[in-house]
């Protein structure tokens, strides 16, 4: 992963690193033992005491090697304060959704435990075992080949940890800095995640107990006086009466909880709204533990781009990011099970007015051939065409496409559209499409898009959106396009926003970083 501490701080920093280790005591030799204090025969001595190290072999050989041989961690006047640091962090990793436990804790306590002053081989590279388990841990997580079997294509940026350290001992004070590392959806969740474990060690929330029936404002149940408990839980209630009546302050919180969980907004309390309440607290913490570590395997610098488009298929949602800001949002259908929305990243180039939809092979012979077959004018009523022995739906009102597509050119062939199919956008569950992202306020993201192009007005926009003849326009600038999968959502106060696993990933995620972590 590419660091945004590598950008601020650059080659200046490195130098600076590497000549403050030149004014430690100038010797490459073990005090004790008189030989080169960090050799490569040293190293494997060291891992076959510690093989838990092991992985980090080349690292290990990497790093002396780039600093002579010499130790990092002390000087001489003993362990250097950021060892401290960085052990500090190291001790607390579960706080950033790490299960896996620091190896040889003890020898770790012991070392730190002491005054620092008489350094040997094993304690300078036990503190870069656990430098190397740390930066791994927190800041790559699962290897790439790992997340792209669980789907996941947006690109990851890969750095090397030997050279980070430098920049690091440049500033010291960065390992105890939050919030710059990572997207700052990471720390949002870390956040999030210290609120659940607090609820959790509170006692978490019982299950509600409520049969069949949904519950309508203003009637009674003991039901009620549990659900009235879980959201006080998660604060959508500010205090709990203990009423067993379902009154307007309930019903506010009820609302509160649906809008930001992505359901359906109802008055009454629905079996599948009690459902969701009764999901333990266990449960979302590990949800958010899963999506810390979607965060990543997303590159930091998304942050700083001036306009992109941000998809997230469980939450149904789309964002147009410009400067920093959210300039809208809209409702999307992503694909159905069968045909699931791949999970990755594109610059989009173009727009096509009035569109074809091109049929693809696979739909042709699953639907449109079997329509034909059924009904010699399915293509007329369908108003669609052969072209070239393809099918094709020529652009109009009834195009499934609509009236615009979004194009980033991908071997996906995915893209965003509009869709004539305006009733899915009502429904809490919109897996839907074949795979493409339809965009419920297309309209308005093309008039953002080409606000300030003298090319276009919004009448210019509409007029080609209905011209029945498709139209094709370059953008005088790519935007990024990002598709990812967040199942968990927190806001910059850790308040937390869970949506369906539609495409059922987070069990296997979870299962590999708590197998991992064994």
């Amino acid at each position: 992963m590419h660091f945004k501490r590598l950008r601020f701080i650059g080659a200046l920093a490195i130098a600076l690193a590497i000549s403050t280790l030149s004014c430690k005591k100038n010797n490459d030799t073990d005090p004790e033992a008189g030989s080169t204090a960090v050799s490569n025969e040293k190293i494997d001595a060291f891992i076959v005491k510690y093989p838990e190290f092991g992985i980090y072999k080349p690292e290990f050989e990497a790093l002396y090697k780039k600093h002579n041989n010499d130790y990092i961690w002390y000087d001489e006047d003993g362990r250097i304060v950021f060892a401290d640091a960085l052990y500090n962090k190291s001790r607390r990793i579960s706080e950033e959704g790490v299960s896996a436990k620091l190896p040889y804790e003890k020898k770790l306590a012991d070392l730190f435990d002491d005054n620092g002053k008489k350094p040997d081989t094993d304690k300078e590279l036990l503190i870069s075992g656990m430098y190397f388990f740390y930066t791994h841990k927190v800041y790559e997580g699962v290897d790439k080949k790992k997340s792209r079997a669980l789907g996941w294509y947006l690109p990851r940026e890969k750095m090397s940890y030997v050279n980070y350290l430098d920049t690091l001992l440049a500033d010291p004070d960065l390992i105890r800095k939050d919030e710059s590392e990572m997207i700052s959806q990471y720390y949002n969740l870390k956040k999030g995640l210290l609120a659940y474990r607090a609820i959790r060690d509170k006692g978490g929330w019982n299950r509600i107990d409520m049969e069949g029936k949904s519950l309508k404002p203003g009637s009674s149940s003991p039901a009620i006086v549990q659900i009235r408990k879980r959201l006080y839980a998660t604060g959508e209630l500010k205090s709990d009466s203990g009423s067993a009546i379902f009154d307007s302050e309930l019903a506010d919180a009820i609302a509160a909880y649906r809008q930001k969980n992505n359901m359906k907004p109802e008055k009454d309390i629905t079996p599948n709204l009690v459902n969701d309440l009764n999901v333990s607290v266990e449960q979302r913490i590990k949800t958010i533990i899963v999506n810390m570590e979607r965060c990543r395997w997303i590159d930091p610098d998304i942050g700083e781009s001036k306009e992109l488009v941000a998809v997230n298929i469980p939450s149904y949602t789309l964002r147009y990011i410009r400067d920093g800001k959210i300039a809208l949002e809209s409702g999307v259908v992503v694909g159905k099970q069968l045909n699931q929305t791949v999970v990755f990243s594109g610059k989009m180039s173009y727009l096509v007015f009035s569109p074809y939809w091109n049929i693809p092979e696979s739909i042709i012979e699953s639907e449109i051939k079997p329509g034909m077959k059924s009904d010699k004018k399915y293509l007329e009523k369908h108003d669609m065409e052969w072209n070239n022995g393809h099918v094709r739906q020529k652009p109009g009102e009834k195009n499934s496409l609509g009236l615009i597509k979004f194009m980033f050119p991908n071997s996906n062939n995915i893209y965003l559209h509009d869709s004539p199919a305006k009733s899915l956008y009502n429904k809490e569950d919109r897996a839907f499409s074949h795979g493409c992202v339809r965009v419920e306020k297309a309209r308005e993201l093309a008039v953002k898009i080409l606000d300030g192009d003298k090319n276009w007005t919004l009448e210019k926009i509409d007029e080609a959106m209905h011209a029945g003849k498709e139209s094709t326009y370059g953008l005088n600038r790519k935007i990024p396009v990002y598709i990812a999968y967040f199942t968990a959502w927190a806001d910059e106060n850790g308040n937390m926003s869970f949506y369906d696993d539609v495409y059922k990933r987070d069990d296997r995620l979870a299962h590999l970083l708590y197998t991992d972590a064994k």
